[in-house]
């Protein structure tokens, strides 16, 4: 880390000394802000069309995915895969400050939370980084990303106190060094660093925007080495801390989520929700750098109580992604990040209180990894068209106007025109966007030019939208025109190879300037004439494509539709037809060409591009290919073969699972002289400090923020007891059930709508000077984010509010209280400062593998608790799934109403927090890594019973959702540190 940070230094020195230094290239326009200290660097640079690196312009089309959401660094480079496979060159990635700041003024950022790997993967699958270290993230996590301690600073948070700031200080230093170590300016990956998020409101009596506030924040990221340009993401276009104004970042951006999140409708698109006016508000807002948008809706949340993520999957369906991200694209937008691209699991207590345990998003990857959806070769087909089209990047959009280019005025066009080039885009969709109608049209060109000229009409289905073509550069030939929307196109010394496509049954026609020689190779009937200057070729998509060559192996086209197109690869110079998913295509040696990918299905193989290394020999996944070439094409071909796996699986309802009483609290033998003592008269979370209990019962004064609370208030009864009400807080979905010794008195089983609920109970007949203690359990569901500067969303206490025992003085209780053991200075570093709760066994580390069953009792889940309570519940078990396999698994719950939830460790990670009576989630992936595929593993539940009939866990099972023969080979497992007595555990 010394000479890391020497080099950081000299490379700063070096760039001090280099007060002219300009963008590579010296393109008049680039920008590099004018800082108060010489440019920081010249290799990442931009104009006001786009990025360059190292003086090529990119187009920086990212997908959003966070590292801490798969908590599995073997697992890191398989997303990377998936995601360069779709064509996106970056990610964009949060980090989150409460896992590596769980305890005050303790930076650790070693094992799953290590970041380092992390870069390396993105460097290996050749992706691009944005850098997103808050230090709050919003993100649906537990407090926005804000530890639990921080609601005892006094401080209004995201403001430019000085305790705020001071508090911040050793995470943004401490993290800033490890992404300064893998800036590109260090052979890194990370090419743009965005400070704070969504700055965009502030409450009542808070100055906004505090630009000394940014600009304090800015500054702690270019103090601690980050010399990459800073880019902001406003909530919506505002042109807050644009260029030009006070505490300006480099490159401005803005986040846009059109569709809402409305999963309960997910065939919804209501009207008025597609962006109109981007282009012209970043015209007014940020002229002189690249249209950004940051985050941009790939998915949607989903709270408790909701739909699932499937519904929020088809309201963002690829249907979806053709109507909005190429409306993205007649804006000129060139920095184009999708949230989320990859979402994860809100595993270990790290997710929000609006949310449960899946954090799927409906994105295009889903949580297991698999990339089933549609939508995912959706993503692939516009990713890839834009990564091919070099004159989009400087291209000047338009007026959108209905019915100035199409005979139709139900369509609305976009032009972007060649702004140093002849190429021209037409973005055209329904002008009722929403519209699920087909309409037929042609399409004016340019130069007055209508087409299709060979006959037919063009359509566009409802809820559709295409690009159409002029004057688009393919190798040595122009494409006049093409209605078939481009996918990607290759070139090499033997000739260049296209692939249009179009969607069923649609008419389409595409010209080649120069009048070559056309010929047709293979597919059905096409109709091609002259006309003017060009070979004009017109047909019906079908998905038995055509190919077309002119001027022989110079140019060959392949015209297929949007299906056959799905199955089509990118990397480099190559295009590769295939099945599921191909990782990558590489040259190991001249004439072999090694291919790695996944099958799901036995598929034919065809490498179309290039065609002229002379394939000699093919390999998938490092085995021997039998191949055969097209004499007339080039194509090299195959066939790839499946072989379906066999998996066994544990059955759990006769498996030798062990029993302990998680709830011993509640017995009149229990000693809780160990205890916390709840002894605050005054709170240190300044803003909730007009408590009206003698003592703070908050959670988080005391340390205890995550997972569950356990309360225990003794008192000496005077017989006078009329009643207990307690109003606990815990957090959208939370519960809470008391106890009086051993009797229970009731319970709130939690709804999807409050986050704090009172209870009363009737209380009679205590005997007068007996000692009784109340036992109140608070199933937490995270903190609140934070989202307005000075809000206090955060610093919303985790606890009891208030109680009242009739008859008596409050003050006539006295309180302990715990939550995991040792609160923020947390026994299991390994999994990190959110993963465990209060509960008994969990507190002694009983969820961790090793732990001492034999001396357990015999008892099964599926029998559970006959009256309320706390049960623990683990067992061993193997695994020994097939190597070669990419099987996801999950624990499935059966679905029933009982007020009971339960909490599902898997080797000692919490991966799943069932709660039967909101739901909806019944279905819980783990990751191999987490679960051992091969090997030994250790399954403990905790179960907590409100329900007076009792609770069972019928119905739990562990199922696999795919198997997918992989090659991404094995997967190195995340550390599983196993149980060891722990000394002062209570």
């Amino acid at each position: 880390m010394v000479i890391n940070s020497l080099c950081r230094l000299l490379a700063l020195l070096a760039a001090i000394v280099l007060v002219t230094a300009s963008p590579l290239n010296g393109k008049p326009t680039d920008l590099i802000k004018p800082y108060k200290r010489a440019p920081l660097q010249d290799i990442v640079t931009w104009d006001e069309h786009s990025l360059y690196v190292y003086g090529e312009r990119i187009f920086f089309y990212s997908g959003e995915y966070h590292p801490y959401r798969l908590p599995v660094p073997g697992q890191w480079l398989d997303v990377f895969q998936k995601i360069r496979a779709l064509g996106y060159s970056g990610v964009s990635f949060y980090v989150d400050w409460s896992l590596l700041e769980g305890t005050e003024g303790t930076f650790r950022s070693e094992g799953i939370f290590d970041l380092v790997p992390f870069f390396e993967a993105a460097t290996q699958a050749g992706i691009y980084l944005l850098a997103r270290p808050g230090p709050y993230i919003n993100a649906e996590v537990s407090g926005g990303g804000f530890p639990g301690w921080l609601s005892r600073v006094d401080a209004l948070l995201r403001t430019n106190q000085t305790n705020y700031i001071d508090a911040t200080q050793n995470y943004v230093s401490s993290v800033s060094g490890i992404i300064a170590d893998a800036q590109i300016t260090n052979g890194g990956p990370v090419i743009l660093l965005q400070p704070e998020n969504e700055y965009d409101g502030a409450t009542d009596g808070v100055l906004f925007p505090d630009y000394d506030y940014f600009q304090t924040v800015e500054d702690q990221y270019r103090n601690a080495g980050i010399v990459v340009p800073l880019i902001s993401n406003d909530n919506a276009p505002k042109g807050l801390f644009a260029p030009g104004t006070p505490a300006a970042v480099d490159i401005y951006g803005h986040d846009s989520y059109p569709q809402g999140f409305n999963c309960r409708s997910p065939y919804t698109w209501n009207d008025g929700a597609l962006p109109t006016n981007f282009r012209t508000l970043h015209e007014e807002q940020s002229p002189t750098t690249p249209y950004s948008l940051i985050e941009f809706q790939g998915g949607s949340f989903d709270p408790w109580g909701g739909y699932g993520f499937n519904s929020c999957a088809i309201l963002l369906n690829d249907q979806f992604e053709r109507v909005f991200y190429k409306n993205n694209l007649a804006f000129g937008v060139t920095i184009f990040n999708i949230y989320m691209t990859y979402g994860g699991t809100n595993w270990g207590n790290i997710g929000y209180p609006q949310g449960y345990t899946s954090y799927d998003y409906g994105a295009v990857i889903m949580e297991d990894r698999t990339v089933n959806r549609e939508k995912y070769s959706e993503a692939k087909l516009i990713a890839n068209f834009a990564q091919a089209s070099p004159a989009y990047l400087t291209a000047t959009p338009g007026n959108t106007t209905n019915g100035s280019y199409t005979d139709n005025p139900t369509l609305a066009v976009t032009p972007l025109f060649g702004n140093g080039t002849d190429t021209n885009f037409y973005v055209v969709r329904h002008a009722a966007y929403n519209s699920e109608d087909s309409t037929n049209y042609s399409l004016t060109l340019g130069g007055n030019l209508t087409v299709p000229q060979l006959g037919g009409q063009l359509t566009l289905p409802g809820r559709d939208s295409k690009i159409h073509i002029q004057n688009y550069n393919v190798g040595q030939y122009d494409l006049a025109y093409s209605t078939a929307e481009v996918f990607t196109w290759k070139n090499s010394s033997a000739g260049s190879v296209l692939i249009v496509y179009g969607g069923p049954g649609e008419q389409h026609e595409l010209a080649v300037a120069g009048n070559p020689e056309f010929s047709q190779v293979a597919g059905g009937t096409v109709t091609q004439e002259t006309r003017g200057n060009a070979t004009v070729v017109n047909w019906q998509t079908s998905p038995d494509p055509y190919i077309v060559q002119f001027d022989g192996l110079a140019l060959t086209a392949y015209l297929v539709d949007r299906n056959t197109a799905y199955n089509h690869w990118v990397f480099n110079d190559t295009i590769v037809q295939a099945g599921y998913l191909v990782r990558n295509a590489t040259f190991s040696a001249a004439g072999q060409l090694d291919i790695a990918g996944d099958l799901n299905a036995s598929v034919p193989v065809s490498v179309l591009a290039p065609t002229d290394k002379n394939i000699a020999k093919l390999t998938f996944n490092g085995e021997d290919v039998a191949t055969t070439t097209n004499p007339t094409t080039g194509a090299v071909s195959g066939n790839l073969t499946y072989t379906a796996p066999e998996v066994s699986l544990p059955d759990f309802s006769t498996a030798g699972w062990k029993f302990i009483d998680s709830l011993p609290e509640i017995q009149a033998s229990y000693d809780d002289s160990a205890w916390p003592v709840a002894n605050l008269t005054s709170s240190p979370n300044i803003q909730f400090n007009n408590f009206t209990t003698p003592v703070s019962l908050y959670g988080g004064d005391y340390g205890f923020s995550y997972g569950s609370l356990v309360f225990r208030g003794h008192f000496t009864a005077s017989g006078a007891e009329t009643s207990f009400s307690v109003n606990a807080q815990g957090g959208i979905a939370f519960a809470s059930a008391t106890w009086l010794n051993d009797t229970f008195l009731g319970a709130w089983p939690g709804d999807n709508t409050n986050a704090n609920y009172t209870t009363t109970f009737p209380l009679s007949n205590l005997t007068s000077g007996s000692n009784y203690v109340l036992t109140i359990v608070i199933d937490l569901t995270g903190l609140d984010e934070n989202y307005d500067a000075g809000d206090s969303g955060l610093k919303n206490p985790r606890g009891i509010l208030d109680y009242t025992l009739g008859g008596r003085e409050k003050s006539d209780v006295s309180w302990k209280l715990t939550g995991n053991l040792g609160g923020e200075n947390y026994a299991d570093l390994t999994r990190g400062p959110l993963n465990e709760d209060g509960y008994y066994a969990v507190r002694q580390g009983y969820h961790l593998p090793g732990a001492p069953l034999d001396t357990f009792n015999d008892s099964s889940p599926y029998d559970g608790l006959s009256a309320p309570g706390v049960g623990f519940y683990g067992v061993n078990f193997d695994l020994d799934l097939p190597k070669g396999y990419d099987i996801p698994l999950s624990f499935s719950f059966t679905n029933n109403t009982s007020a009971s939830r339960t909490n599902l460790y898997v080797n000692g990670y919490q991966f799943g927090k069932y709660v039967s009576n909101v739901g909806p989630q019944q279905l819980f992936p783990v990751p191999e890594g987490i679960l051992n595929h091969q090997g030994s593993n250790y399954v403990a539940v905790t179960l907590l019973n409100m329900d007076a009939q009792g609770a069972n866990l019928d119905g739990f099972s562990l199922v696999n959702t795919a198997a997918v023969q992989s090659g991404y080979g094995d997967v190195v497992a995340a550390p599983q540190t196993g149980f060891i007595p722990r000394a002062g555990a209570y």
